[in-house]
């Protein structure tokens, strides 16, 4: 089983090159909701994660193998939001398992971790967001007692409409 525990300064790189995995994968699954990686993509992803280590209402936390981070998340505990008509909640921004340890336990693991944490610090639930096509995520969470509540659509400029 892996080791999880919170984030450091030192596993930065580490959560850039997986956050920029992160992105490619969604590029990959819909091209045109999803912004394409860059060569900065894991640098940004590194220094925008390393500015929440000491947010007190943010977490990321790793998850280590043989002293090596295959996978993180990041998460917050956020108020009352209006625009999305949810009370208090832990919310899972980011949950992604390096491609070479996936189906070992580690996103479980790494899952519970996370929400076990929000949980500590007070959050009434916790909820997620991700990708249509991502059903091997969507069977991740499932398992761990999240339900569907949203379904997020997107539209293209200039798409062809139904007008019958």
């Amino acid at each position: 089983m892996p080791t999880i525990r919170a984030a450091v300064p030192a596993d930065l790189s580490a959560i850039g090159r997986l956050g920029a995995m992160l992105v490619r994968l969604h590029h990959e699954m819909d091209a045109a909701r999803f912004i394409a990686a860059t060569a900065q993509t894991a640098e940004g992803y590194a220094g925008f994660l390393g500015t929440q280590l000491e947010e007190p209402d943010a977490l990321v936390m790793v998850a280590e193998r043989a002293g090596v981070v295959v996978g993180y998340s990041y998460a917050g505990m956020e108020e009352e939001d209006w625009m999305t008509l949810r009370g208090p909640a832990g919310v899972i921004h980011d949950l992604v398992v390096d491609a070479a340890v996936r189906n070992a336990g580690t996103g479980r693991a790494l899952l519970e971790a996370t929400i076990a944490e929000l949980e500590r610090r007070g959050a009434p639930r916790v909820v997620l967001s991700t990708a249509a096509r991502n059903e091997a995520a969507q069977r991740l969470f499932a398992r761990a007692g999240f339900r569907p509540t949203m379904v997020e659509l997107t539209r293209e400029r200039g798409a062809l409409t139904d007008r019958s």
